[in-house]
């Protein structure tokens, strides 16, 4: 095979290429170099030579004429460098008693639970579903060069009839969805209170694969809309799989499974125009919601920052239902579950999230993946909240109610292990748009509770898996398959896969030598809840309280976080264009703060309404008045500027020794810099040496970064000081709160975007730090750049 000759590097050009190789969306004129030393570097250089040894299509002149079509050619083929260029993800090498190893060249293996099922086509040729070599891949097969199609081209009917039925139903809901495998790490036993197998040890390895969604929107929707985040987790445990589908929020809109189907026509698009979509800004959602005051507190949390998360790896995880934990006695403890990111809980700003989902609504998606592909592995931590039955009663609310929460003053959230995230899907379709996950998938050691929101879900969630994936057996695609093994009488149906042995289908049987039999006490025992109820409709009085956790989420927010909640509300019902809905929410906001619903009016310009009556006659008192827990900014994370993307702006006559210290010291602190030009290609610093800008002003805005550098340079570097998008994007960052680092002669650019080095407040900004010796500066930047400097915000905003 031809290969590429190896191109002259220098330092900073082999710390460029480790910076531009961690991205899949932009990169630069000349490619990566060779010689990093880093794996996903390398991999680039690889890649781009086996492209190289393909300049152009070679048998394309071999596809006309009579003679040709007779003789169809072999088509051309080169060998890559390394198996990583043909590898879906770099990831691949992180294996579990689930994924097993990579797949092998050419046919599948043998061995492994997901191996039989991974394919490599390298240097294997072409065949039909049915192994028939395909002679020609370009042509139908015709009476003549010019003559009609035949209809016994059953190569053709076989591509085109497959290529018709790729896709299968999206979700209803939870449509758009990123995925990824990795492994939850027990940290000590838990025999005392759950025998769950995940927990029976410390140490404990169970092989997870975690699918992150958007709820509202279709499955070509935006990331970044502003939305509930569905965070589901399925453990593929030794005593088969545990399925825990929650979001990123603790609490929902509705206490009853009853009321879903209206939830969600009421938050789709309008069904006359179908408009919006993924988007909650619209008169159905706040007609539906006005009305429904006990979705006041998931209100709070929807228009709070958590609705449009930084990254899926810096956003919480719940539950939101209470479930049990069984002990191998039968004894039951009452639990929550709580998901903790290491990063930290962090958020876009919403006019930088309305920003990036034109510029990239793949925004989410590509983080995660590229995250992984770099080796900064996601990682989260499971917590408890563990209490009795007897506790619960003593609560001033239901903790059967998927409206409210525990605050954690009253039950503090104990840590039992971790979730790493570590290897990337081969196959897109095969797992993440595949991948069934169920509220009634439980093991022996976890059971449900009488919450009437659950219920509903237990039947839903399997009930639309029917639909999606073709029949009762989407327990058979392989990335829902348990590592456990299965046996039981089930037979047949659409898509089956097993092939089962003898003529026993039924129990009991003496044919089959009783085979399989039930497991007893070692099997799967519901939880024995006493029940001496009437059958009715209703809920308990305790539900009828509204508003007290909608109080208690507001007030424990941070000032910025309230400006945020008030700022979304007014967005929100601005959309709306029917005035008595507006009324009708402000009139239930009244009743959680009278400042957010005087702040809301007053944008709306509208006064503030009497009071929703409220739907209990003595509200109860809540047993905590603030919670810092639930406040973002209480949970930072130990990440700094990990996986944080930073563009460093770059023109003819940079200071290249200044370009190099930031970006080495950004990619030891595990941040992700780019060199940023006037347009992709190289530029010349001022010591002569050549640097390749990898994006540029005109192909990623601002928004895509956390974080900016602008160099010094000869004549402030001409070319972007004369570009009045280099003002653009230091005005959004400034604006965004995101940290910023000037060197040089910083006082003419900060004053030409007119951005202050101080706070409102007169107080020095530690997010924009000037200075004239990168390596000192830079530490301070670090410092400063993990987090968004919201003390500079003001509305409306000065810069």
């Amino acid at each position: 095979m031809a290969r590429r000759k190896p191109s002259s590097s220098t330092p900073a050009s082999r710390t460029a290429g480790r910076a531009a190789a961690r991205n899949t969306d932009s990169g630069s004129a000349r490619g990566v170099p060779k010689g990093t030393g880093d794996r996903i570097a390398e991999r680039a250089a690889d890649v781009e030579a086996t492209a190289e040894a393909m300049p152009f299509n070679a048998n394309k002149p071999l596809e006309y004429g009579y003679d040709n079509a007779h003789a169809p050619q072999e088509g051309e083929g080169v060998e890559a460098p390394s198996d990583d260029v043909t590898a879906s993800s770099l990831s691949e090498v992180n294996t579990s008693d689930k994924l097993g190893t990579r797949a092998g060249n050419g046919d599948p293996v043998a061995v492994g639970p997901l191996d039989p099922v991974r394919t490599d086509a390298t240097a294997r040729r072409m065949t039909t579903n049915q192994g028939v070599p395909v002679s020609d891949n370009q042509h139908s097969l015709k009476a003549g060069l010019r003559g009609p199609a035949l209809l016994k081209d059953f190569i053709l009917r076989e591509k085109i009839t497959h290529f018709d039925h790729e896709r299968i139903p999206e979700r209803i809901v939870h449509a758009r969805g990123s995925g990824a495998h990795g492994f939850f790490e027990c940290y000590a036993p838990l025999t005392d209170i759950t025998r769950a197998a995940p927990f029976q040890a410390k140490g404990k390895i169970t092989p997870v694969f975690v699918r992150f969604s958007t709820v509202a929107g279709e499955r070509g929707s935006k990331d970044t809309a502003r939305d509930v985040r569905g965070f589901a987790v399925k453990f593929y445990t030794d005593e088969g799989n545990w399925d825990l589908v929650g979001n990123n929020m603790p609490v929902f809109f509705i206490q009853d499974a009853m009321k879903f189907p209206d939830l969600v026509h009421a938050v789709k698009p309008e069904p006359h125009h179908q408009m919006p979509q993924a988007a909650s800004a619209h008169d159905t959602f706040w007609d539906f919601v006005s009305l429904m005051p006990e979705s006041t507190h998931m209100l709070m949390w929807l228009m709070s920052d958590r609705a449009i998360p930084r990254s899926y790896r810096m956003m919480q995880g719940f539950g939101v239902h209470t479930f049990r934990f069984v002990n191998a006695q039968g004894e039951a403890t009452l639990c929550k579950f709580h998901w903790t990111p290491k990063l930290g809980t962090h958020a876009l700003a919403w006019e930088e999230a309305v920003k990036i989902s034109g510029a990239d609504p793949d925004f989410h998606r590509r983080d995660l993946w590229e995250a992984i592909e770099a080796g900064e592995y996601p990682e989260y931590e499971l917590g408890v909240q563990l209490f009795t039955e007897e506790e619960a009663e003593r609560y001033s609310f239901d903790i059967l109610d998927s409206t409210k929460l525990i605050p954690e003053e009253l039950v503090p959230v104990q840590p039992i292990g971790r979730m790493v995230l570590n290897r990337n899907p081969d196959n897109f379709f095969a797992e993440t748009e595949q991948v069934a996950f169920c509220t009634a998938h439980v093991i022996p050691g976890i059971d449900f509770t009488n919450d009437p929101l659950l219920a509903g879900r237990i039947h839903s969630y399997v009930d639309t898996q029917l639909t999606r994936l073709g029949g009762p057996n989407f327990h058979e695609i392989p990335i829902n398959a348990p590592i456990a093994p299965v046996h039981n009488n089930q037979r047949d149906g659409l898509h089956r896969q097993a092939i089962h042995r003898g003529r026993v289908s039924y129990e009991p049987n003496s044919l089959g030598g009783g085979c399989p039999f039930q497991a007893g006490s070692a099997g799967f025992v519901s939880f024995p809840e006493p029940v001496t109820q009437d059958e009715l409709r209703g809920h308990p009085e305790k539900f009828a309280e509204h508003y007290n956790q909608a109080t208690l989420f507001f007030d424990s927010q941070s000032p910025a976080e309230q400006a945020h909640i008030a700022g979304a509300f007014r967005f929100e019902l601005s959309k709306v264009t029917v005035p008595a809905v507006r009324a009708r929410m402000l009139a239930g906001l009244a009743n959680v703060s009278a400042d957010l619903a005087a702040q809301v009016a007053d944008g709306l310009g509208m006064e503030v309404p009497e009071p929703l009556p409220r739907a209990i006659a003595k509200v109860p008192q809540s047993e905590v008045d603030a919670s810092p827990a639930l406040s973002m900014l209480a949970r930072p994370g130990d990440g700094g500027v990990r996986s944080r993307k930073f563009a460093i702006l770059v023109a003819d006559g940079v200071n290249g020794q200044t370009v190099e210290t930031v970006q080495r010291a950004l990619l030891d602190a595990g941040a992700v810099p780019r060199l940023m030009g006037v347009r992709i290609g190289p530029c010349v610093t001022d010591r002569g040496d050549t640097l390749d800008a990898d994006v540029s002003l005109e192909n990623e805005p601002g928004v895509l970064f956390d974080g900016m550098i602008v160099p010094d340079g000869a004549d402030r570097m001409g070319e972007l000081r004369m570009d009045a998008r280099t003002l653009d994007y230091l005005k959004e960052q400034y604006r965004h709160c995101k940290a910023l680092l000037i060197l040089g002669d910083s006082d003419a650019l900060l004053d030409a975007a007119r951005i202050p080095a101080t706070l409102p407040d007169g107080g020095q900004d530690p997010g924009v730090v000037v200075g004239g010796n990168a390596s000192k500066a830079i530490d301070a930047y670090i410092a400063a750049a993990g987090r968004r400097h919201w003390e500079r915000e003001t509305d409306p905003p000065r810069v």
